[in-house]
């Protein structure tokens, strides 16, 4: 299924067979000693009641008294062992251990029988406990009242040492939030008693609130209270220093009453399933280590038949509400809605109906996140019991007592990205198979081979293009923060198709209120963003529209013999050659294509061009971070673009079986040939748009593969249209390796006029041909005339050195001489091997006799 649930933790492997254990052993110790042994226990009233920040788990069952034991699985010893017994029918509300195992604190309430008498004290309906159980001891009661209380002890990130002051929180239903701070001092050993247990210092810090929860690995407590009918957002970090901060505030347009009260996270009692508190409304707040802040939100359901939830993205300044039509109105909702935290995902599923992963990074287009509907198969494979999402990707099935770690299933993902046919679940089934991170060069080969299935697939985008940019993205994201903002997600930047089932409204929402003016870690990293939200508008993502200007200025001047300093274009080059050394350092396996094998001025500019405003723009950007790390990143980048490129084109060589002979002139083109030829002009438009530099040497296949596939007519209409880019290297291999056939030398004609004037020369000289020879006097001729000052007769003729009659072509001939003597150096005739003297000759009477109008 879409999701992975690994489970960590199950009472009924994990406990039930140690207690069965214990009883027997119980047991046969009071047949030896004549007594009755011990009744068999109560399994079935075996639950959950709290997950520690260690991941310790408490849990609860009864004997068939009624009497109440707590028990605790150690999450790092895989061991269980006994905490307490409460020997009085009640039930728990709440249960809490401090780090060290030697303080208990409960609460409980009289047990639902008939005939019982109040076994708590006279006139209250829920009793607080605080119980010292290294070894068992003393019980003090923190409160005895008739409202519900809910437990939990503060841990601080300090394991090295033991507290002597352990900080417990209650919360009840009367909407307040006390603190106790319990000195313990040891006696008589490693006995642990409390200190002053008659009077535990103790201070308020909320009042009035709706709704809470409780993040118990970092140690933050959320609650909403209602200010003139406004709900609003507040958040306290508890620190290992025993102080604590309101981190901020925000406000939520959200619709609350203040008769309603729910608690999230604060132990899984039968409280949480009454109707009392079950009818109010699914709220949960969300985080990850990147210093993004959700709040998901699902109101009561006003009908069956659509449901209506909420995300507020605070971490980008917005909010998206989404409604969705129930195909099956006859079904009743019999379960909520359920929010799963999945790091850089929200999973949001009614069973049965629909499943919605929200994309938390980048939530602004809808086509990043998957929405599926009953129709799809993938609902019926979800967990249809409720789920509780704890800290980071724990899950806690309090029905079946398991304790999970959730992650998206990849292999899952990966083959239902090959079974989807809107480009909408395409999209987001991409970014999410990427953003699993595991084994990218299998997952890359896989994807790879997916493209290439479905290369005309999509119409709503380019698959090579978003593969090419999201995958450079997941490769450098998780090395530093702000990367996000920085660097381009997608290829798109709007989606204006509908995703079928769902609508959405996108609204601004304000951004919560920093309450503190010093940040670290997560705090600092949501600060961050919501600086950036205020302050960084348009976007900061890097694009190539300056390298693009820059490459062109080049590119011009080098056509104009204009070339700027040397040791500018020379740190450009460096910086290509570095890529390509941290590309081939990273890549042993040998190529089957013949890439990287020449020298491409032109992509070797763009590529130098490309590291070098990059690198600018992330240090202009990336504060705290030093230069060689900025620069190390924006290598593996450029060189990450470049060798998904390659792995694409390897992947077709690979498939179709291709071998050296496919780059000779003298071969019929295969089948195979014009398959790998077509994903090349694939290739060649996507990074086109994007202005990405291709792997040196990939025109020059390009052209070779087109000279064979294509026919004449075809072939310049791709060489005008710019679609085949003639380098001088595939130019090279086409005069060489073809004859002077009729065909071939019309193949041959056609590109030499096609070439850049001096790229032009240069292929000249290598074919022997009259055409070439025409070709060469014409330009060095027109070379030496370039430069001409003409002078008087007498100064530079002298009749008697003449034999040929005809006075123009003598005239003519007696110029080009004297150019040529003057400086030797300068106007040696080049590319002499090839040229035909006699045809010179006749050419040039030719010329002038058309000129003269003979």
């Amino acid at each position: 299924m879409a999701l992975r649930l690994i489970a960590d933790f199950d009472l009924e492997k994990d406990v039930l067979p140690w207690l069965r254990v214990q009883q027997a052993a119980s047991a046969a110790a009071g047949a030896r000693g004549g007594g009755p042994g011990v009744l068999e226990n109560n399994y079935e009233c075996l639950r959950v009641l709290n997950v520690e920040q260690n991941r310790n788990i408490i849990y609860t069952y009864k004997d068939n008294k009624g009497n109440v034991f707590f028990g605790l699985y150690d999450y790092q010893t895989k061991q269980n062992e006994h905490l307490y017994t409460f020997e009085k029918d009640l039930q728990v509300v709440s249960c809490s251990v401090n780090r060290e195992k030697t303080l208990l604190a409960t609460s409980l309430v009289q047990a639902a029988k008939e005939g019982r008498s109040n076994e708590l004290q006279p006139g209250s309906k829920c009793l607080t406990l605080l119980v010292e159980i290294h070894p068992i001891n003393n019980v003090k009661v923190l409160k005895a009242v008739d409202s519900y209380i809910w437990v939990q002890f503060l841990y601080p990130h300090v394991e090295s040492r033991p507290q002597r002051e352990n900080h417990l929180l209650l919360l009840s239903e009367e909407k307040y939030i006390e603190q106790f701070h319990i000195q313990v001092v040891q006696e008589d050993g490693n006995r642990v008693v409390i200190k002053n247990s008659g009077h535990l210092p103790r201070e308020r810090i909320a009042e009035d609130f709706v709704w809470a929860q409780w993040d118990m690995s970092e140690q933050r407590l959320y609650y909403i209270d209602l200010k003139k009918s406004r709900s609003v957002l507040k958040c306290i970090q508890f620190y290992a220093d025993e102080h604590f901060n309101l981190m901020f505030e925000a406000p939520l347009d959200i619709s609350l009453s203040d008769s309603g009260f729910k608690l999230v996270n604060f132990g899984y009692s039968h409280l949480q399933d009454q109707e009392e508190l079950s009818e109010h409304l699914t709220l949960c707040v969300f985080t990850n280590h990147t210093g993004s802040l959700c709040v998901c939100y699902c109101p009561n359901f006003d009908s069956w038949e659509q449901i209506t939830y909420s995300v507020f993205y605070f971490h980008k300044g917005h909010s998206k509400t989404f409604t969705t039509t129930l195909g099956s109105v006859d079904s009743r909702v019999t379960k909520g809605i359920t929010f799963l935290n999945l790091d850089y995902y929200v999973a949001v599923y009614l069973p049965g109906h629909f499943f919605h992963l929200l994309n938390i990074q980048h939530p602004d287009l809808i086509c990043h996140s998957l929405f599926l509907t009953e129709n799809s198969e993938v609902i019926d494979m979800l967990p249809h019991s409720p789920l509780q999402s704890l800290s980071g990707s724990l899950v806690l099935d309090s029905c079946s007592g398991k304790l999970y770690r959730a992650f998206l299933n990849q292999s899952y993902l990966l083959e239902f990205l090959w079974n989807s046919r809107l480009d909408c679940e395409r999209m987001a089934l991409l970014h999410c198979v990427l953003s699993c991170g595991q084994d990218p060069r299998r997952l890359e080969a896989k994807i790879i081979q997916w493209i290439s299935e479905n290369i005309s697939a999509c119409h709503s985008f380019d698959l090579i293009q978003e593969f090419i940019i999201a995958s450079s993205y997941w490769s450098i994201y998780p090395e530093t923060s702000n990367m996000d903002k920085l660097l381009p997600y997608s290829s798109l930047l709007t989606w204006d198709t509908e995703i079928p089932g769902i609508t959405l409204v996108t609204e601004e929402i304000p951004l919560p209120l920093m309450k503190v003016h010093s940040f670290k870690g997560y705090w600092e990293k949501l600060n961050s963003n919501l600086e950036y939200v205020k302050y960084s508008k348009p976007h900061l993502h890097y694009n190539n529209s300056m390298v693009r200007r820059e490459w062109h200025n080049l590119i011009s001047e080098e056509k104009t013999g204009k070339r700027r300093s040397t040791v500018y274009v020379r740190n450009i080059l460096d910086n290509a050659i570095k890529v390509i050394s941290n590309l081939e350092a990273k890549n042993l396996e040998p190529r089957l294509t013949p890439l990287f094998q020449e020298e491409d001025n032109h992509q070797q500019l763009l590529i130098g061009l490309m590291v070098s405003e990059l690198r600018d723009h992330l240090l202009r950007h990336l504060q705290g971070v030093e230069k060689k790390k900025i620069e190390q990143m924006v290598l593996d980048y450029v060189s990450k673009l470049l060798d998904l490129i390659c792995q694409i084109l390897e992947a077709s060589w690979r498939k179709h079986n291709l071998h050296p002979w496919a780059l000779h002139f003298n071969r019929q083109a295969s089948a195979a040939e014009f398959a790998v030829f077509h994903i090349m002009t694939r290739i060649l438009e996507a990074t086109n748009t994007l202005f990405l530099p291709l792997p040196p040497g990939f025109h020059t296949l390009h052209v070779i593969l087109g000279v064979r596939c294509l026919p004449l007519h075809n072939l310049l209409h791709y060489i005008d249209h710019g679609v085949l880019l003639l380098t001088e290297a595939a130019v090279t291999r086409l005069m060489k390796d073809l004859d002077n056939t009729e065909k071939n030398e019309k193949l041959k004609f056609s590109i030499i006029m096609r070439l850049p004037p001096l790229t032009g020369q240069k292929i000249c000289r290598l074919w022997d041909h009259p055409v070439s020879s025409n070709i060469i006097s014409r330009n060095h001729v027109k070379r030496l005339l370039q430069n001409y000052n003409k002078q008087p007769w007498s100064s530079v003729m002298d009749k008697s050195s003449f034999s040929v009659e005809f006075l123009p072509l003598n005239y003519f001939i007696h110029i080009l001489t004297d150019i040529e003597s003057s400086n030797p150096a300068l106007y040696a005739f080049e590319g002499h091997d090839n040229v035909d003297a006699k045809f010179v000759e006749e050419a040039a009477l030719k010329h002038t006799a058309m000129l003269l109008g003979l």
